[in-house]
């Protein structure tokens, strides 16, 4: 049976003691530790070993022996090192031993209690101690297409990895303290830490504290009952700033909270939210900056006019194109006059208001500008905000205009059902036979053939004002794509990826070195970093909006019976 043990790489070069480790009996394994060299108290090794066992739940006992003999080695050590599996009684026992510089080490086993011992194939595994504990190995993301041997795999490597990573409060100790214990791992030259994190972290408790304060009253004035009333519940549910807002202020609360993240999962997701924030909130101050240098709301507000005025001109011109013969069709005379009409006095209504609101176009703009502070998701939704309010007349003219066209749809297949002597059955959603009389059918027929021949001028104001309807619905789209994929994205995964791969683990590789006859197989065990698309996936924040549910088969159906299209935002619903 083949013997693995695995090596951490920072203790190739201490000095002789015994090896500290987990012995895991399912996969014939030895996962090594630490080393704590000569001089110690078998006893004190013991009290400090089950003291480790108390707070990190794992299994560390005395796995064997380490001998770093840089000359000859002596026949006293190895005899005193056999003698110590006496005392610590692990079966088996191990023993590495190095002699000089040589890469190449000598590893058996002893079985003392064993009636038939066999002699074992050993297989030397060295780990970078570090990086297995900084590391969070992730399964498999697609569970149903991996193989029960990939599985069984993956969770022998999690032992593994979790046995290096709950053992952290071993790796607390360095030389310099003055315990009866010497360890050697790889903070056995001092504990790695850094001056900044820890200031970061003394300060970040005050201003939790007040963060969660401010956050409780601004919560509690969402919850009033003031905005419930008509007008401002209203706004609130239409208006995708307030969405976003919303949105902003949980994860605010996610990261002020004064609950502890519990699993890897909930860490990231913390430092994804927070950083996700921060990057937001520097590219809105970038904005607001640019904005308000040289007077660029000013120029922006004087542009605003001439365009709004430009816009109005090339919709009164469609108007007048399809109230003449627009591609040489002929239309209803009576009734195109009255639709382009209708439309008209709205897009003058429209310029009256537009002209109105001009002396605080700039000052509306200045204030704008500045919740750009708030991040740059808020500015691009105040924007999506506004190109739906300046477009609202398109939006009138294409629900007048489906509206109109859905009624005659309707109505026309009504009427068809008459002639085939069908009726639509309201109580049982079905279509049922029904006979009608002379009279019936003389009414239908009168009806059906109004609505067939005003069909073709409704259908053409239906088309024109579905395209530019849909027009600024795809320009609102990408702008909430925009916004989502920044509220999304795991900046602090992505980050960590580029420059610390091997925190986020998909797997292990093992590379064969150098071999000699007589001595165990070297390997060295290397770690896959998770891929850039399967960070992404894991990590990926939730957000407040979602795409189109709708396929396009569906949507083709509805835009054909004039029924009114959402394509973009469905409100109160969180896509993860």
């Amino acid at each position: 049976m083949v013997l693995k043990v695995f090596f951490p790489s920072c203790c190739s070069l201490a000095e002789s003691g015994i090896l500290i480790g987990r012995w895991i009996s399912e996969q014939n394994s030895a996962v090594i530790l630490a080393v704590v060299h000569f001089p110690f108290i078998p006893v004190q090794v013991k009290q400090y070993l089950s003291e480790v066992q108390r707070v990190t739940e794992v299994s560390v006992s005395v796995l064997g022996s380490w001998s770093n003999s840089k000359q000859e080695k002596e026949e006293s050590l190895s005899e005193f090192l056999e003698d110590l599996g006496t005392i610590f009684s692990h079966e088996p026992w191990i023993q590495i031993s190095k002699e000089g510089d040589s890469k190449f080490w000598s590893c058996s086993t002893l079985q003392k209690h064993s009636n038939n011992p066999k002699e074992e194939e050993i297989i030397l595994v060295y780990y970078d101690q570090r990086k297995v504990m900084l590391s969070h190995l992730h399964p498999p993301l697609d569970t149903a297409t991996s193989t029960d041997h990939e599985a069984d795999d993956a969770s022998k490597l999690s032992a593994i990895f979790d046995t290096v990573a709950k053992s952290k409060v071993l790796f607390m100790t360095d030389r310099y303290d003055d315990g009866p214990i010497k360890l050697t791992h790889w903070q056995s030259d001092g504990v790695e830490a850094s001056i900044i994190v820890e200031l970061m972290k003394q300060a970040s408790v005050p201003a939790c504290m007040l963060l969660t304060f401010l956050l409780s009253l601004v919560s509690g004035v969402c919850r009033s009952r003031v905005l419930k009333f008509w007008p401002l519940s209203f706004l609130w549910s239409k208006l995708s700033t307030c969405e976003q807002l919303g949105h902003r202020l949980q994860h605010l609360q996610v990261i002020s909270s004064n609950k502890k993240a519990q699993t890897q999962t909930q860490l990231m997701r913390k430092a994804n939210i927070f950083v996700s924030l921060l990057i937001d909130v520097a590219l809105g101050i970038l904005l607001m900056s640019w904005l308000y240098r040289r007077n660029r709301i000013g120029h922006l507000a004087d542009a605003l006019m001439p365009v709004a005025d430009h816009v109005a001109e090339e919709l009164q011109d469609l108007l007048q194109w399809l109230m003449g013969a627009p591609a040489g069709l002929k239309m209803n005379r009576a009734l195109d006059q009255v639709l382009g009409r209708f439309f008209l006095y709205h897009i003058h209504l429209w310029i009256s208001y537009i002209h109105l609101m001009s002396p605080f176009i700039e000052m509306i703009l200045w204030y704008v500008g500045l919740s750009a502070c708030l991040g740059l998701t808020v500015a691009l939704c105040i924007l999506s905000d506004i190109i739906a309010l300046l477009t609202f007349h398109i939006y009138c003219f294409y629900v007048y205009g489906a509206r109109l066209y859905c009624l005659k749809i309707y109505g026309l297949s009504s009427l068809w059902r008459l002639f085939r002597g069908k009726k639509w059955n309201v109580l049982r959603q079905r279509v049922d036979s029904c006979s009608y009389d002379l009279d019936q059918l003389f009414i239908g027929t009168l009806l059906f053939t109004i609505l067939l021949f005003l069909l073709p001028t409704t259908a053409l104001y239906y088309l024109v004002f579905t395209l530019l309807r849909l027009l600024v619905v795809i320009v609102q789209g990408l702008i909430h794509l925009l916004v989502d994929l920044i509220d999304s994205l795991p900046l602090y995964s992505i980050i960590l990826r580029l420059c610390r791969s091997y925190r986020l683990a998909a797997g292990v590789k093992f590379r064969v070195l150098e071999q000699q006859d007589g001595k165990p197989l070297r390997l060295l065990m290397q770690i896959n970093p998770l891929s850039y698309g399967s960070v992404v996936q894991t990590y990926r924040l939730p957000t407040y909006s979602c795409y189109p549910k709708d396929s396009w088969t569906s949507l083709c159906k509805k835009l054909f019976l004039g029924e009114l299209i959402y394509p973009w935002k469905h409100k109160g619903e969180k896509q993860d």
